[in-house]
Parts: structure tokens; C-alpha cells; sequence
């Protein structure tokens, strides 16, 4: 059964909301220079108006959806698109780098309100299984999307109307989603306390992201602060470890036999967003401070990257069915590492020309994308009777590895205009690539040990 055409509007504001909120996540990158030049701001004021949004989406998605559970989704979602579309008209007409940042921080604490209550809202929207596994899948796709779209978007409205114009975006699509949303009927609350949402928890997880990402990002200029800070932080995960053992309903309620596959699958889902988001922001910057290519050009060159991700989905689930999940997640990991080695040397020998580093990048997201859905499925296996509980701790881990890969890669490369901007990002693709391989090898090693022969 087809969903209902008067559903229609709802079901596009919902999967536009999700577009736009892993949108924001990639769209920023190719206009970092041009926010660099006209609010004064350094590497690190850059590294800020990217993580400022990663932070919130990061550390509050799990919050979010028990607070969906408790007063409806369709609150929550609708305070999330208010905030989303507010935050970005300030982001839009922004002055100093710090209104910026400031802006952007409430624009991820909107997406983090919307993200899990599309979802939920969109299954509640289904009339039976085969349409809502459609709209799933659908749902699934159009985030997918919004990762190659992001430079591309970010580059076209760039170099045609500024760097204002991406923030802009996102006003009229806002408006247009929340029309639909708003005549939904009151949504039944889920739960009924408010004692059944881990408030220390959540605050835990903000205070322990915030102070780490700051102590990497501080490093450099104040290094007693980040080390005081990484304290903080250090105190903040452990307190947080402690009490999550302790509630009665923790933020990720894991069985005991579930922790160490899910840990693994959301280790390896955190580092592939901490390497992948971490290098597509040195290198948006790197082709056009660099090479001094035009925006639109820079976000194209990066499709290469990001078009596999969208693509090998479906591919790469039949690979897993075939030869295991971490078999699958083991191969995307070694492709990608090549792929990374291989951007590296391009990086450093400039004579190789763009089709090569090209390939690299095609290369590198085609590992990608076997590995996006290998993980995710991995972690699908260890909780097979909780998916929410699987999709909460990978999301989370990717939001949060993305948020201290920017921090780390900005922290390590510097200034884009600095002579070793370019030396110090081919080290950190090379790190990367090692990180992965040795990735790769724990898979296979986990592959093994669950599946000593092909089946």
C-alpha cells in the first residue's frame, strides 16, 4: 500500500528536514575561505564554525529522542525546525566570527531536536510495514545524498552569492516544512515521567564533548587550559560512565553481551567520521587557498569523495550478506586507506595533475561507501532486538568522531595560508590511512573469530 497522497507534504518536510540537517554538516566547508577573509578569522575561529554545529548534533541526539518519547515527537520536532531556521538567518547576517559560531551551535541544537523525531514521525505516518520499510528507505537515502550535495551546493551558491547565500538555504526550506508539521495532531507522549530521560547523562556527554573538543582546538595557543580541560573532560566521561551503569534507564540501555560488538562497530563508525569529515575540511580549503581554484570548482573536485556514499548501499549490503559484515567493513576500511595514502601523494607532488588525485578521491569514498553500511549493519547485529538502541550509538559515534576529527585536522594543519599547511595535511591523510588499515586488520580479526570459514 501506497502512503496517502495528503501524506505526501509531510513525508518531503521530514526528509527535507533530515537533508538539511547532515547538509550542514559538509555544506560549510567550501565557504570557510571566504568566512576566513571577511570575518578575520583563523584556523581556528574556521575549525569552530564547523564543530559549533557538530558538537550539539553530536552530543545531543540521544537526549533528544527520549525527549520525543516523553512530550511527542512533533513538539520536538517542530522546536528543532524554529531553532534550525532562526539560527540560520543569524548565521546568515552574522558580523564577527564569534555571532557566527554562536549561531551555529543553536543550529545544531536544532538539528540534534530534529533528526530522530523525523524519523519517528515519518514511521508513525506509514499505514503498514512494506510502506514505512519504502519511506525508511527513502528517508535513508536522501541523508545519504545530502553528503555529496554539500560542497556541490556550497559551492554553486558561494561563488554566485557569497558565503551568506548557504545559510540562506536553509530559511525557505525551513518555512516551507514546518506547514505540514504543524497541522499533525498532538502526538501521545511515549513514556510518562520525566524521570525516564537521563538529564545527567545528557549533560555529561555536552560538557565531556565541548571541553575536548575545546582542549584540542585551544592546544596550540593555551596549552595549560586544554590540558585542564581534557581533565575536565576526562572527569565528565568517566562520572558519566559510572552513572550510566546506575539509572534505571540510561541514554544506551546495552545488554552486557552487546557491549563489545556494538563498542567496536561505534569505534569504527567514529573513526571513519573523524578521518572522512576531518579531511574533507582540509581539503576544501586546500584546493582553493592552495590551488586557488573557485569555489564551484573545489566542490566539485570533492564529488569524487562523496558521490560513492549514496551509491554502493545497496551493493555493499549484498556484500555483506554474502561474506559477513566485518569481512565487508574490513575491505571498505583497506580500499579507503589507499585511497587516503594516494590523496596524500598528490597532496604532496602537485605535478600529478587533478584526474590523479581524482582517482584518489573516488578511491578513498569508494571505500567509504562499502564501509558505511557495513558498520551500520554490524551494529544492527549486535543489538538485533533494539535497532533505535544500534542507530543511536553509531549516529552518535559518527557525530562525535566527525566533531574531534575537524578539531584535530584543523588543530594539526593550521592556517591554510601558513607554508606548512600543505606538509602537515599530507601527514594527517597518511596517519589516517594507518589508522585504518590497522582498523581493517581488528575487523578482520573480529571476522575470524565469529566465522572461522566462509559459510
Amino acid at each position: 500500500m501506497a502512503p496517502n497522497p495528503s501524506r505526501w507534504p509531510l513525508i518531503l518536510a521530514l526528509c527535507g528536514g533530515y537533508f538539511l540537517v547532515l547538509l550542514d554538516v559538509t555544506v560549510v566547508n567550501v565557504a570557510l575561505p571566504q568566512i576566513g577573509a571577511e570575518l578575520h578569522a583563523g584556523s581556528n575561529g574556521l575549525a569552530w564554525a564547523v564543530d559549533a554545529y557538530s558538537v550539539p548534533l553530536a552530543a545531543l541526539l540521544l537526549a533528544s529522542g527520549a525527549i520525543g518519547d516523553l512530550i511527542g515527537h512533533r513538539r520536538v520536532v517542530l522546536l528543532g525546525l524554529i531553532s534550525f531556521g532562526g539560527a540560520s538567518v543569524l548565521c546568515a547576517v552574522a558580523p564577527t566570527i564569534g555571532v557566527l559560531v554562536a549561531a551555529r551551535a543553536v543550529q545544531g541544537i536544532g538539528a540534534a531536536l530534529m533528526l530522530p523525531g523525523t524519523l519517528a514521525l515519518l514511521i508513525d505516518s506509514s499505514p503498514d510495514e512494506a510502506s514505512r520499510n519504502r519511506l525508511v528507505g527513502a528517508w535513508a537515502a536522501i541523508g545519504g545524498a545530502a553528503l555529496p550535495a554539500g560542497p556541490v551546493i556550497g559551492g554553486l551558491l558561494v561563488q554566485a552569492a557569497g558565503w551568506r547565500a548557504v545559510f540562506w538555504l536553509s530559511v525557505p526550506v525551513i518555512a516551507l516544512a514546518l506547514v505540514p508539521v504543524i497541522r499533525l495532531p498532538r502526538s501521545t507522549p511515549r513514556q510518562q515521567s520525566p524521570r525516564n530521560v537521563d538529564w545527567t547523562g545528557a549533560a555529561l556527554l555536552v560538557a565531556a564533548l565541548i571541553c575536548f573538543v575545546t582542549a584540542i582546538i585551544q592546544a596550540p595557543a593555551a596549552p595549560l587550559s586544554a590540558v585542564l580541560l581534557a581533565a575536565v573532560a576526562v572527569c565528565a566521561l568517566a562520572a558519566l560512565l559510572v552513572i550510566e551503569r546506575r539509572v534505571p534507564r540510561p541514554l544506551l540501555p546495552v545488554p552486557r553481551e552487546a557491549r563489545r560488538p556494538l563498542g567496536l562497530a561505534s569505534l569504527v563508525a567514529g573513526l571513519m567520521n573523524l578521518c572522512a569529515l576531518g579531511g574533507l575540511f582540509l581539503l576544501t580549503q586546500a584546493f582553493q587557498v592552495v590551488h586557488q581554484l573557485d569555489p564551484l570548482a573545489a566542490g566539485l573536485l570533492t564529488l569524487p569523495a562523496m558521490l560513492p556514499l549514496p551509491l554502493l548501499g545497496a551493493p555493499a549490503g549484498r556484500l555483506s550478506t554474502r561474506i559477513g559484515v566485518w569481512r565487508t567493513a574490513a575491505l571498505g576500511l583497506l580500499v579507503a586507506a589507499a585511497g587516503m595514502a594516494g590523496i596524500a601523494a598528490s597532496l604532496t607532488n602537485t605535478g600529478t595533475g587533478y584526474i590523479v588525485l581524482a582517482l584518489f578521491l573516488t578511491l578513498w569514498g569508494t571505500g567509504l561507501g562499502v564501509l558505511t553500511p557495513a558498520i551500520v549493519a554490524a551494529a544492527l547485529k549486535a543489538t538485533p532486538h533494539a535497532p533505535g538502541l544500534a542507530s543511536g550509538a553509531s549516529n552518535t559515534a559518527r557525530q562525535t568522531g566527525g566533531a574531534l576529527g575537524i578539531a584535530i585536522f584543523a588543530t594539526v594543519a593550521g592556517s591554510a595560508t601558513a607554508p606548512g599547511f600543505s606538509s602537515h595535511s599530507t601527514a594527517l591523510f597518511i596517519g589516517s590511512a594507518a589508522l585504518f588499515v590497522l582498523a581493517g586488520l581488528l575487523c578482520l580479526g573480529v571476522a575470524r573469530s565469529q566465522q572461522p570459514r566462509f559459510s
